[in-house]
């Protein structure tokens, strides 16, 4: 007797191609999320906080930040609510320094200029010359004023010195990865020089605001304008909590990378993970992520000259 043959039936056929294939989409997908994860920028949950003790982090960390402000907890903090700040000194650039150059136009010469990272608590002197870069860890739009400290306490008119349509075109929209670069890199000049207007400045207050919406009371124009002070009352009032502040361990002085150039110079480019971190991370405990977030950078002076920033 000739033994018959078993078949297997065509839908059969069908089903089991299909769980093959689903399963193969499954495991590529697996294989592919520890890359994009490389390539999302976090500030927050990537910071290993050096206490002496565990790192308050949840991933490996790749990045090392001392607590400034140890009597503001590092718990209950949104990771979208922390904003990263990077002061750079400049200097004439020399032939055998490492870092990338910025090029300014003074008179007939062009002049090269190496920025370093400063510390948020360093002290500077009258000439220095400062730019600042600014990365949000969410989507929303970026408002920086400056006020003049005065050794009694008191300080000058506020001035809203970002936006401007001088730089950016006035878009301040900011994005997680995004890096914002206060002056741009086009600007003439693109830094501040710091100079000295009365003589019992003792500091700069920098008020830095990222708003999830627009702030419809202000006009974006093509100069440095003055903020009503009350205004500026009002936003401290209701968004200015205290702030923490972290700072990166053996961050100061490291030159100015391809990375940030770039990045600043490309309103569309992301920082990756990898990439070069903010020297400075501050943070709030309990700020929602639909509510603005307010922090302060208290610039201070030398004690033995009192220099102010000369506004552009």
């Amino acid at each position: 007797m000739t033994p018959c043959k078993r078949t297997i039936p065509s839908q059969r056929i069908m089903v089991a191609s299909t769980m093959i294939l689903c399963l193969t989409c499954f495991l590529a997908a697996k294989a592919q999320q520890p890359q994009a994860e490389e390539t999302t920028r976090h500030l927050w949950d990537t910071a290993f906080i050096d206490q002496g003790k565990k790192a308050v982090t949840k991933r490996p960390a790749k990045r090392s930040y001392r607590i400034v402000t140890p009597r503001v907890p590092v718990v209950g903090v949104a990771p979208d609510s922390v904003i990263g700040i990077t002061l750079w000194r400049l200097r004439p650039s020399r032939k055998a320094d490492a870092g990338e150059r910025i090029i300014s136009h003074d008179g007939p010469e062009s002049v090269e200029w190496l920025p370093e990272r400063m510390s948020s608590n360093a002290r500077m002197a009258e000439g220095d010359r400062i730019r600042m870069s600014v990365e949000a860890a969410r989507t929303g739009y970026l408002y920086v004023v400056d006020q003049e400290q005065y050794a009694d306490g008191s300080k000058g008119e506020p001035y809203l010195i970002f936006p401007t349509t001088r730089t950016r075109g006035g878009d301040n929209s900011v994005k997680a990865g995004r890096v914002i670069e206060i002056p741009a890199q086009d600007d003439s000049p693109p830094y501040f020089t710091l100079k000295r207007t009365r003589a019992d400045q003792v500091g700069e207050s920098v008020t830095v605001l990222v708003s999830p919406t627009p702030i419809q009371a202000l006009t974006i124009t093509d100069k440095v304008q003055r903020l009503p002070a009350d205004t500026l009352a009002l936003w401290e009032k209701s968004w200015g909590a205290q702030a923490g502040r972290l700072e990166m361990a053996n961050g100061e002085g490291k030159p100015w990378t391809k990375q940030e150039k770039e990045a600043g110079a490309d309103g569309t480019r992301s920082m990756t993970e990898a990439e070069p971190a903010p020297q400075t991370i501050f943070y709030r405990p309990g700020t929602s992520s639909t509510v603005p977030v307010l922090v302060k950078v208290e610039l201070q002076y030398t004690s033995s000259q009192r220099p102010v920033k000369r506004r552009r």
